[in-house]
């Protein structure tokens, strides 16, 4: 599901962060035009490839609803709300690309994301692999309201939603679940990521403040010792080790690199920086977990 999503988002923000800005009504006509039959386009092919890749092999039965709220110490959940925040950031560039007022652009981009995420929850409740979570539509939400809420009252994304990864020592233990390779892992090893609010504390500050805009104070939450869902499922090593019975929570304290803030002369970095801006960079960090602090010098 999560391939599918980040496909979406990278293919829109290159779309959108590449284009050129427009001087007249009939370009901004003809881009919303295009916006249209690219939006229409990319659902139709991602609800698709969603179907052939993970529903497929279920069987459909009647609309039901699953509580999963309890699973993977809610990573999941905030996983749901980075995605519909990052789509709605994405879709409201679109939209003020194509030419719409910065309100329409706030709340017809901004809710792409809720939008789109409901068809998938939509799927979910037909399958009998899942079913519709009342936990994904809160998260789902709140993404959105992330968005729109810094949009309205700022005009700008003050704190933004973010993401890193590093790799984790449980995948081999269940790799059709927590991946078989690094770009697996990447998308389905709870265990080595982390989602940042990623505060830009210049803007809280007065105009003519010192603090550099690209420096931001970053809050962040992760999870380890997981190799499911639930806390029921444990792995018993030859040693006698017993994994999967030690899931923990980690809030994390560091710095991060407003990529966006970074001024260049060059369009294409300039481009590049705005896409991939979702991604936490590498930074010193603070751990707190299981009662303890503990300091990293960079951590992904």
């Amino acid at each position: 599901m999560k391939q599918i999503i980040f496909l979406f988002v990278f293919s829109l923000r290159a779309f959108v962060f590449f284009a050129q800005p427009a001087d007249s009504t009939i370009l901004f006509e003809k881009r919303k035009l295009w916006l249209g039959i690219g939006a229409a386009t990319t659902a139709a092919v991602g609800t698709t490839g969603l179907y052939y890749a993970w529903y497929k092999d279920y069987n459909s039965g009647s609309f039901h609803f699953f509580n999963d709220n309890s699973e993977w110490l809610q990573m999941d959940k905030i996983g749901h709300t980075l995605t519909t925040y990052q789509i709605g950031n994405a879709g409201y560039h679109a939209c003020k690309w194509s030419g719409m007022s910065e309100n329409k652009s706030t709340l017809i981009g901004g809710t792409s994301g809720l939008a789109y995420m409901t068809i998938i929850e939509g799927l979910d409740g037909f399958s009998e692999g899942w079913g519709f979570s009342w936990g994904d539509m809160g998260a789902n939400t709140a993404g959105t309201l992330l968005f729109i809420g810094q949009q309205h009252f700022w005009k700008e994304q003050r704190i933004k939603f973010k993401f890193s990864f590093h790799q984790s020592g449980y995948w081999q233990y269940r790799p059709n679940l927590l991946g078989e390779n690094l770009a697996q892992q990447f998308l389905k090893d709870y265990n080595g990521q982390s989602y940042w609010l990623s505060c830009n504390i210049s803007f809280f500050l007065k105009k003519d403040n010192k603090f550099p805009k690209w420096l931001n104070v970053a809050v962040g939450y992760g999870a380890d010792g997981m190799i499911s869902g639930k806390d029921d499922y444990v792995i018993l090593r030859s040693d006698g080790e017993v994994i999967g019975n030690q899931r923990y929570r980690k809030l994390l304290l560091s710095l991060d690199i407003d990529l966006a803030r970074i001024k260049t002369r060059s369009k294409v970095l300039k481009a590049v920086f705005k896409t991939i801006n979702f991604i936490k960079i590498p930074c010193p960090a603070l751990e707190l977990s299981r009662n303890k602090v503990n300091g990293h010098l960079f951590y992904f």
